[in-house]
């Protein structure tokens, strides 16, 4: 097997992709022409299922590559390995350059995260000590590139277990190869707590005793070998760590948008505070793209510093398991948590801040039955109430996911209702994902296969990091998430809502009513106590005991698991060449009445609501139709044969 080449292990087993060279194939390819690398790279990534690139990206290749090549050989370093467009485990972020190689002191592996930036100079956006801004970039403001490099760092030290006992083996650095110091002179001056240097043109002597500090000119093969081939440790998975985030300064971290989006909401709380004023901020992504990893942090951050800070959610599930999980012995944390709901008659601008996560599931109003007359008799939108309720309403949310009638968390909604109020918004777009194994084309894919996205359906292919299958009936569903879980990974098997939802027995027991076949199974506990071998429902998706039963979008949304089964029911069908939606095979309560649900409005919700169930698995997905001709079409579009 060539070393020019990644090598992958078995499908599932190995993590980090990268385009692979040593330094000096690097060198000699550069020299032959810039376009062969390029080329190469091109290649490469359309094949990873990135897509074509485009010319922007292909000039910065061309742009830094060949200056690479050349510092790499005036350093001395011809046996380093050079991993190009190296993409981070479970995200579809990919870190510009990792060098793998020996060190020169300790003759262990060593590696070196490089970003690569061409940017001729950088200024400190107005007063942040971690956004840069750069003369004609697309995207202002942008990251500090070395607090950049330390994401990334401190991203692979986290997922990968080669590192995870000599966490010290990787080290960062940017490198401003176009700018001049006295260019980048602010980029040094603040103090961002960045721990990467940062390298100019100007020092490329200094670059290059730098790298030879961390790698020596042996031969890199075996330690690229170990990276690109290690397993992933299991994740910290949101909740899991959520006590520490809140309570002990332990933070997730947050890669470039990410971080970015932090900083914003931090500079517009600082803004709001100072200027007497108020601005609504809008964080818009899809599945996995890290949404409630900034909630998190953000309330983190925001309490230490002495900030009055909310978080509230519209899901009883995923504000149970916070509760649960990020309060645990704490009922002083425990209250930071909270419903969209509770703020009808909030005081005024009494937050500084209000984080309001999973913020696709706002309704129109927030009465129900259980609301009081005279509360009932003024009451106003519930994004009003939010608007009202802080300085700064934080919304994060993915429109995609509005599942239930009297939903109404889109971007353009809530835009509506802050341009009537006069209320500026600021909009962030998370781009990147961390589910799904990172992989974007498994997202596109399936908002084509349910008609969410223009095209149609296409067919899916396996990719290193993500797996779909068609399961031949439940049974085999549950044997393959069984085995999955006896090696360590959690499963779980959720459905469409088309079965009866039965009280427990009066034992406590379940009914199982979810019947297919000789297959039968329950449904998830419905209430706050668990019944003996099942968990609460808000616990469903995150403790031992919820693979015994069969979890629906409301307890599913908001939360991931490594594999995940997919059951389409009967209300989902495929007829010929489209989908058809038939309402009376779906069972939820909420879509029974045709006076507050029409027909088109139930076709569009139930595309989403598998939209998802088919987005919760960070490894694999295993589908499952009721229906025979859904069955065949679904086995037409996966890894289908030839």
């Amino acid at each position: 097997m060539s070393p020019r080449t990644f090598i992958r292990a078995a499908r599932g087993d190995v993590e980090v992709q990268a385009l692979r060279r040593s330094a000096v194939e690097l060198v000699a390819e550069t020299t032959a022409g810039p376009s062969v690398v390029e080329e190469h790279l091109a290649r490469f990534l359309y094949h990873e299922g990135v897509g074509r690139v485009g010319e922007a990206e292909r000039r910065s290749w061309r742009a830094s590559l060949p200056v690479l090549a050349h510092d790499l050989r005036e350093a001395g370093l011809g046996g380093v390995q050079v991993l190009m467009e190296a993409r981070l485990p479970l995200t579809s972020k990919r870190a510009d350059v990792i060098l793998a190689g020996v060190h020169p002191r300790t003759g262990r592996h060593s590696y070196v995260v490089l970003e690569l930036k061409q940017w001729s100079g950088a200024r400190r956006w107005e007063d942040s000590d971690v956004l840069v801004d750069v003369p004609g970039a697309p995207y202002r403001p942008s990251l500090h590139p070395a607090l950049q490099v330390d994401g990334y760092v401190d991203y692979l030290r986290d997922f990968l277990r080669v590192l995870a006992d000599e966490p010290d083996a990787m080290r960062g650095a940017a490198y401003l190869h176009n700018a001049g110091e006295d260019t980048v002179g602010d980029l040094r001056r603040v103090e961002s707590g960045a721990r990467s240097p940062v390298f100019t043109g100007q020092r490329r002597a200094d670059l290059h005793d730098w790298l030879r500090s961390r790698l020596a000119p042996d031969s890199g093969v075996r330690a690229a070998d170990d990276l690109l081939g290690s397993h992933v440790a299991p994740s910290r998975q949101l909740l899991t760590v959520a006590a520490q985030e809140v309570r002990e300064r332990e933070q997730f971290v947050l890669l470039d948008e990410q971080r970015v989006a932090h900083e914003l909401v931090l500079s517009e709380v600082r803004r709001a505070r100072e200027a007497d004023t108020k601005t609504v901020v809008v964080i818009a992504g899809g599945p996995g793209s890290g949404k409630s990893v900034i909630a998190l942090s953000l309330l983190g951050d925001l309490a230490r510093e002495g900030r009055t800070v909310m978080h509230a959610t519209g899901s009883r599930s995923f504000t149970q398991t916070l509760r649960q999980v990020a309060g645990k012995g704490s009922s002083r944390t425990k209250s930071l948590f909270a419903y969209f709901n509770s703020f009808m008659t909030a005081e005024k601008n009494g937050l500084d801040v209000l984080i309001l996560d999973e913020a696709h599931r706002l309704r129109l109003t927030s009465v129900n039955r259980y609301t009081r007359k005279e509360v009932r008799a003024v009451a106003r939108p519930q994004v009003d109430e939010l608007f009202d309720a802080a300085r700064v309403p934080v919304f994060l949310l993915d429109q995609f996911q509005v599942v239930r009638p009297g939903e109404m968390g889109s971007v353009a909604e809530i835009e509506a209702h802050a341009a009537a109020r006069g209320l500026q918004v600021c909009q962030i777009n998370l781009q990147a994902q961390f589910r799904s194994g990172g992989s974007d084309a498994y997202l596109d894919w399936v908002l084509r296969l349910l008609g969410l996205r223009d095209g149609g359906p296409v067919e899916w292919r396996d990719e290193p990091t993500f797996t779909v299958e068609v399961a031949e009936s439940p049974e085999a569903m549950t044997a393959r998430l069984e085995a999955q879980i006896s090696q360590g990974m959690n499963a779980r098997i959720t459905a469409g809502y088309c079965w009866p939802w039965s009280d427990p027995r009066s034992d406590g027991t379940l009914v199982d009513d979810v019947v297919i076949g000789d297959w039968h199974r329950p449904w998830n506990v419905r209430g706050e106590r668990g019944v003996p071998g099942a968990p609460p429902s808000a616990l469903w998706a995150t403790v031992e005991g919820g693979f015994g039963q069969v979890g629906c979008v409301y307890t599913a949304q908001g939360f991931e698991y490594s594999w995940n089964g997919v059951i389409l029911g009967p209300d989902l069908v495929w007829r010929d060449d489209r989908w058809v939606a038939r309402r009376e095979h779906n069972k939820d309560p909420d879509f029974r009445s045709r006076k507050a649900v029409d027909d088109a409005t139930f076709d569009r919700l139930v595309r989403h609501v598998y939209k998802v169930l088919l987005t919760r698995g960070m490894a694999g997905t295993l589908l499952y139709s009721v229906d025979p001709e859904t069955q065949d079409r679904l086995r037409q579009l996966v890894n289908p044969a030839g």
